[in-house]
C-alpha cells in the first residue's frame, strides 16, 4: 500500500455537507452529514458529553476528502449498544488507561451501516491504518468501529482487527402486497396473536405518519416528552438534547418520519424512524399514556406497514429484543471490530471473542428455528 497521508478534524463541521455526502453516500441516513452535525451542533454528541468528534479524513489530489472515518475520543462506554465494560475493567486492574479510547460509530445508534466512508475505495486499508496511528501516537488503548456494515468487516478483519458479533432482530420483506399479505406468511398461532395486538392498540386512538415540513414544533415538543420518559427509564439521562430533534428535522427532511398516536387529537405516543434507500430504521419511541400494545403498534407493525407501501426490503427496530421474534421481525447477526495494540490485552480478548462468537452464533440459529413463519 502507497504511503497516505490522514488528517484528524475538529468535528463534522470542518467539512462541507457535500463533500461529507460524496464520501458517505446516501443509503444510510446515520452516516449522513445532516445526522452527525445535528448530534455535534445541538450538544448532544461533544467532548462535554464523552464524545469528542475527531473525524479521520484522507484527501484527495484536489484537497476534498475521499475518505473518511467518523470517529471520537470517548471518556466512558456509554451509548455505544456493544458492551466493553468488562474490558475496561480488566485493562484498569492490570494498570492500564482504557479511556479514552478511539470510538468509530455513531453516537447513540446501533444501527448497522459503513464505517469506513469511501468516495475512493482504494483507501479503505489507508484509512484503517489511520486510525490505528491515532491509537498508537496517542497511547490510547484501543479502537472500536462499531456495528459495520458486514460487506466492510473483511477490510477490518484483513488489517488484523478482531471482529464481534452479536444480533438484533430486523424484518425482511418479501415482496408483501399488503400487512395481510405478511400474516398469510406466519402461523395461524402467531397471525391471531399480531391481529389481537393490533386491535387492542388501535382503540379508540388516530396514527398519523410525518415527515419533513409536516413536522412542526409543536410535533417535536410532544415527541420530546415522550423521549425524555422512554430515556429516563432506560438510561437515566437520556442522551439527546431537545434542540436535536429540530435539527434532525430541518436537514434530513423527508427522511425523517414520525408516527404519533393521537388520542382526541392529542399526541399520546410517539415512533422516530428515518428512511434509508433500503431500509426504514426505527429509532426511538415514548408515550405518556399506558395502552396495551400501543409499543409493538407503532414500532414494529405501522414500520411494516410503511415499508410494504415504499417498497422498503427491511425494517430495523432497534437493538436487542427477542419479543421482536413473534412480530415477524428474524435474528440477524451484528459485527463489530476491534484493535488493541497491546499484545497480551489482544490475546486475552480475542480469547473471550472465540467463545463468544461461538454463543451468539448458536443462539441466532436457535431463535431462527423458532420464528414464526409456517414451515414448509
Amino acid at each position: 500500500m502507497a504511503d497516505v497521508v490522514a488528517r484528524m478534524a475538529g468535528g463534522i463541521a470542518a467539512f462541507s455537507p457535500d463533500d461529507w455526502d460524496a464520501c458517505a453516500g446516501t443509503d444510510n441516513p446515520f452516516v449522513s452529514h445532516g445526522f452527525l452535525s445535528a448530534l455535534e451542533d445541538s450538544g448532544s454528541a461533544t467532548a462535554t458529553t464523552g464524545w469528542q468528534p475527531v473525524p479521520i479524513a484522507i484527501d484527495d489530489a484536489q484537497g476534498r476528502p475521499a475518505a473518511i472515518l467518523p470517529a471520537y475520543a470517548k471518556s466512558h462506554s456509554r451509548g455505544e449498544y456493544v458492551f466493553d465494560h468488562g474490558w475496561a475493567d480488566a485493562w484498569e486492574r492490570a494498570g492500564g488507561h482504557y479511556y479514552p479510547k478511539l470510538q468509530i460509530s455513531v453516537p447513540f445508534s446501533p444501527v448497522p451501516g459503513p464505517r469506513l466512508l469511501l468516495r475512493d475505495t482504494s483507501l479503505a486499508a489507508g484509512l484503517i491504518a489511520a486510525a490505528e496511528s491515532v491509537v498508537v501516537q496517542n497511547g490510547l488503548s484501543s479502537a472500536h468501529a462499531t456495528f459495520v456494515a458486514p460487506e466492510q468487516i473483511p477490510l477490518f478483519e484483513a488489517a488484523g482487527w478482531l471482529i464481534r458479533t452479536d444480533t438484533q432482530f430486523h424484518w425482511a420483506n418479501r415482496d408483501y402486497a399488503d400487512f395481510d399479505d405478511f400474516l398469510g406468511a406466519l402461523s395461524s398461532r402467531k397471525r391471531k396473536g399480531i391481529r389481537k395486538e393490533r386491535a387492542m392498540a388501535r382503540e379508540g386512538l388516530d396514527f398519523v405518519h410525518l415527515s419533513g415540513g409536516e413536522i412542526q414544533e409543536r410535533h417535536w415538543d410532544a415527541f420530546w416528552r415522550f423521549y425524555q420518559d422512554t430515556g429516563a427509564r432506560k438510561w437515566g439521562t437520556p442522551y439527546l438534547t431537545r434542540s436535536f430533534f429540530s435539527l434532525l428535522g430541518e436537514r434530513l427532511g423527508d427522511r425523517v418520519m414520525l408516527m404519533l398516536a393521537l388520542r382526541d387529537g392529542r399526541p399520546i405516543a410517539g415512533a422516530l424512524n428515518l428512511v434509508g434507500g433500503e431500509t426504514l430504521y426505527g429509532r426511538y419511541w415514548g408515550c405518556t399514556e399506558d395502552v396495551p400494545c400501543l409499543h409493538f403498534e407503532l414500532c414494529y407493525y405501522q414500520a411494516i406497514d410503511v415499508a410494504i407501501a415504499r417498497g422498503l426490503k427491511t425494517v430495523e427496530a432497534g437493538a436487542q429484543g427477542e419479543h421482536k421474534l413473534a412480530r415477524g421481525y428474524e435474528p440477524t447477526l451484528t459485527w463489530s471490530a476491534h484493535y488493541i495494540p497491546d499484545p497480551g490485552f489482544r490475546r486475552a480478548v480475542a480469547e473471550y471473542l472465540e467463545r463468544e462468537r461461538a454463543a451468539v452464533e448458536h443462539n441466532a440459529g436457535a431463535l431462527a428455528e423458532e420464528g414464526p413463519y409456517r414451515k414448509g
